[in-house]
């Protein structure tokens, strides 16, 4: 496949953001190579036009597959495994994030679930840290409930909201 130096600056930027979001530089470039594709690529094509070890590129379609940011598909006549990206914007995204909430956000509100009930029998634990440990709590609950409610909306929906803005507020005041 070849690279414009637009898709290059994209595939590039999105290893960056990739790593920054959890993930290794090479899956998350992988990954832009393929939201980029028209057309599903053999992990040959992918090794050659990232210029990357064809075995870190099967560890990464392995990972993406985990992630569910890409399928497999097949060609007639040929035995090779084809790799395909989702395209729609908004299920990258949601899939994403949902990765993201299962891996770093669920089990932190476990671990603070469990802190709050040990405060229950601890006496020395000071009142500001029990503050703290509850009201942590209390958002990440409050947040979680939050995206657990939305996430199942319609697009349209969402995009109606997303557009209205803090304009929300005033409709349901303070």
């Amino acid at each position: 496949m070849r690279l414009t130096p637009v898709m290059q600056r994209y595939i590039v930027h999105w290893g960056e953001m990739g790593s920054r979001w959890g993930m290794n530089r090479s899956v998350a470039q992988i990954h832009a190579l393929l939201y980029l594709s028209p057309e599903g690529l053999h992990a040959d094509e992918i090794a050659e036009t990232l210029g990357i070890a064809r075995s870190n590129v099967s560890v990464g379609l392995k990972e993406l597959l985990g992630w569910n940011l890409v399928q497999i598909t097949h060609s007639l006549g040929d035995r090779r495994d084809f790799f395909l990206a989702q395209h729609d914007p908004w299920e990258v995204i949601r899939v994403i994030i949902e990765g993201r909430k299962r891996r770093e956000i669920d089990p932190t509100v476990t671990v603070l679930r469990e802190c709050v009930a040990q405060l229950k029998s601890d006496s020395e634990t000071p009142t500001a840290v029990r503050e703290r440990l509850a009201a942590q709590l209390e958002f990440l609950e409050t947040v979680t409930s939050w995206y657990d409610s939305i996430k199942t909306l319609p697009r349209k929906t969402l995009l109606k909201m997303m557009r209205l803005g803090h304009r929300i507020a005033k409709v349901i005041g303070d």
